[in-house]
């Protein structure tokens, strides 16, 4: 399949061309029309930059919009950032340990900007860099040259996406969605339709026939952190909650339910609370759902987990005495290994009980599976022909939320706008450490590729994709360029999905976004596609 970053447009044969709009430029085609929306071009670097909109038709109420806009800027330029400190302090200790080391060129550069909900005043902290090339290859061999001085954690960096003043150049694909025209469903999608292991995006798309799609939340992507596969946070499909949520972080909720007076998507702060009870009266909270004992991906869980309960993005906390809950949707077998596990019918009678984990998952009742004192609890009150009922709560907002056949969630976070108005809550979201304040620095004050869901005061839906980590072809953008584009699009609510690497869209039988990881499109755990 050619991928779509290759060529200008999508196949005319494929997808009809609705219209192409030059804005704040002249057309290079006489059957393009040039169109001028000053109040609409996108709020991402200086409002005079060129921008071209191409707008195509996939589906009746699904509009595809492809919009590129700025250019690559002179000033940019390749360097290697050796680290990033809390204190100007720190900063200059190293500047001078690397001038003593021969190298002359290094700077202290001060990072004024802290996410919005933080209490903490001044600076977030300083970059020590250090050269400026016009070819990555020459911030390479800066990299292996203080590498082999004995420095460590250093990183490439092209300035454009350094969340300052640049002129791009920006790639952006838009899928408008009018829930009450478009005659399909738009429905989350798990890769190889299980939870465990990964699919691209293309593939899952390819597999389903989808009008279109984008890549969905947060994962586990290598197995020292979880099942690989497993949804870092909250994922309900056909009235089914496969995924815990990482609680206190933000949501999308759909709802497909033409006869239902609530919204049909929302954007809500999720939490789920999930207990067994046994017939002996005995209450055991459950920890999680479909997923490694022991391994909480961002945190956000119950029940003790070290190092907090509170979420912390692209952190594994830890919890020796866990009670998972397994069904179909899983895969065939349980996570293998030490504990015990019992395995209920659809009546919730104890039907076998294992005195290991790694047990066949049966196709109609589940698996409760438990470590350290999750187990003793099983052996207690778990007995054969005993019954254990499992119930689960979710709550958004404050509110109990309904999980019913038309209703799917998708984990994501930070939430970007709320009634209308920039609020990106990053710190109650977990993607600020207090320990290291680099980490919201590179996540989110820096320009990655993003991924985008947001709904207008109309109820359409929107997703977006922002390309990055591609100078010369598009800078990504940071957390505030994101919320302010989603706003500009029309959204009244917005959250940020999974991104970077994992940023991908389809159209029709194309990818239309860009890599950014070397190896190509990356294999993700799930999407959202819209079908016929």
């Amino acid at each position: 399949m050619m991928e779509m970053w290759k060529k200008p447009f999508l196949p005319i044969a494929s997808i009809s061309l609705t219209a192409v709009m030059i804005v704040n430029a002249i057309p290079e085609t006489p059957v393009q029309s040039q169109v001028h929306m000053k109040n609409h071009v996108l709020p991402l670097g200086m409002p005079n930059l060129q921008e071209k909109r191409t707008s195509m038709n996939p589906a009746p109420g699904v509009m595809y919009t492809k919009i590129i806009r700025g250019e690559t800027s002179s000033k940019d330029f390749y360097t290697v950032d050796v680290t990033f400190v809390e204190t100007q302090k720190q900063a200059k200790k190293l500047l001078g340990n690397l001038k003593r080391d021969g190298f002359r060129n290094a700077r202290i550069i001060r990072e004024p900007d802290r996410a919005m909900d933080d209490l903490e005043k001044g600076p977030l902290g300083y970059i020590v860099r250090i050269g400026q090339y016009q070819l990555e290859a020459d911030a390479t061999e800066m990299r292996k040259q203080l590498s082999a001085k004995g420095y460590t954690g250093l990183r490439n960096v092209y300035t454009g996406e350094d969340g300052e003043k640049t002129t791009g150049p920006w790639v952006v694909n838009v899928l408008e969605v009018d829930q009450e025209r478009f005659q399909g469903h738009v429905v989350p999608e798990l890769a190889n339709d299980a939870v465990i292991g990964k699919e691209t995006l293309t593939q899952m798309a390819d597999r389903n026939v989808a009008i279109a799609g984008v890549n969905a939340g947060y994962f586990v992507v290598g197995e020292n952190d979880g099942t690989s596969g497993d949804l870092a946070g909250i994922f309900a499909s056909n009235g089914q909650l496969v995924s815990e949520a990482i609680n206190g972080r933000s949501a999308l909720i759909l709802s497909s339910d033409d006869d239902d007076d609530d919204d049909k998507a929302k954007i809500a702060s999720v939490s789920t609370s999930i207990q067994a009870t046994s017939s002996d009266g005995a209450v055991r909270e459950v920890d999680g759902l479909n997923r490694k004992p022991g391994l909480i991906r961002n945190c956000g869980g119950v029940g003790g987990d070290m190092t907090t309960e509170r979420p912390k993005h692209d952190f594994t906390c830890k919890d020796e005495s866990e009670f998972i809950q397994y069904t179909s949707i899983f895969g065939e077998k349980t996570e293998s290994g030490d504990g015990a596990e019992v395995v209920v019918n659809h009546a919730g009678e104890v039907v076998e009980i294992h005195n290991q984990r790694g047990g066949d998952i049966p196709s109609s009742g589940s698996i409760l599976t438990g470590t350290g004192e999750a187990a003793e609890w099983l052996h207690d009150h778990a007995q054969q022909g005993m019954k254990i009922q499992v119930k689960s709560e979710i709550i958004g907002d404050g509110k109990l939320l309904k999980l019913d056949q038309t209703t799917s969630m998708i984990n994501g976070g930070p939430r970007l706008l709320e009634n209308g108005e920039v609020s990106i809550n990053t710190v109650e979201e977990g993607f600020h450490w207090e320990e290291d304040p680099g980490f919201y620095y590179r996540f989110g004050e820096r320009r990655n590729p993003r991924t985008l869901a947001g709904i207008k005061e109309n109820g359409n839906l929107l997703f977006v994709t922002i390309d990055g980590r591609a100078p010369g072809w598009s800078v990504g953008a940071n957390f505030e360029e994101s919320a302010k584009v989603m706003k500009s699009l029309g959204a009244v609510d917005a959250i940020n999905l999974d991104g970077g690497g994992s940023t991908t869209m389809t159209v029709g039988d194309d990818r239309v976004t860009r890599p950014s990881d070397a190896a190509g499109e990356r294999p993700i755990a799930d999407g959202i596609l819209l079908v016929e």
